[in-house]
């Protein structure tokens, strides 16, 4: 039996390289892997817990929740806007961590990665990401990372997927998270 990853891009830019590497997991893929990307993180309206009761909460909110429900594990990319998390992944995360006490992250095992244009590739977004959905209850699995840099010049006529480092690297970061996965015990 597979683990299913649901991966949430950070990034709602059509060229956006935290997508394509997103792209890159599916296709590096090691066995035992079924990574999905999430569709419609756009679509999600900001968290508001006026609108997060029965009856009113928004389609594309329970279309999230859903398939994080669905989910063994997750798989997050974060680009870095400013020095930290993106409005649409920060998002995302307070949708799955609510209601209060019943979060789609609880127990389950997250990584997160990502690219960016400075030297450091992310890393204060991502280390922001996994203080967040620690707090929402995610199990991170704090040895799954892989920040890459320079990502506009690295990746202007080069899909990360195509990346040495990428196609080496990434396959450890979701089997990490796989073996994380696979030693939670069952409900």
């Amino acid at each position: 039996m597979s683990v299913r990853i649901l991966a949430l891009v950070g990034s709602l830019r059509g060229g956006s390289h935290n997508r394509q590497l997103a792209e890159a997991a599916v296709k590096h893929a090691p066995a035992g892997a079924e990574i999905t990307i999430f569709e419609g993180l756009a679509d999600v309206p900001f968290y508001n817990e006026d609108i997060d009761v029965e009856g009113s909460v928004p389609a594309a909110a329970t279309k999230l929740r859903e398939a994080a429900g669905s989910a063994d594990a997750f798989l997050l990319f974060s680009p870095e806007y400013n020095g930290t998390i993106t409005a649409v992944l920060k998002n995302a995360i307070d949708w799955l961590s609510r209601p209060y006490g019943a979060s789609a992250f609880t127990g389950k095992p997250v990584a997160v990665v990502g690219t960016a244009y400075g030297q450091y590739g992310g890393k204060w977004a991502q280390d922001e990401t996994r203080k967040s959905v620690g707090i929402a209850g995610g199990v991170i699995v704090e040895e799954a990372e892989l920040s890459v840099s320079g990502s506009v010049v690295r990746f202007a006529e080069l899909h990360p997927q195509d990346d040495a480092e990428v196609a080496e690297q990434l396959p450890k970061v979701i089997a990490k998270v796989v073996a994380a996965a696979e030693a939670v015990p069952a409900a």
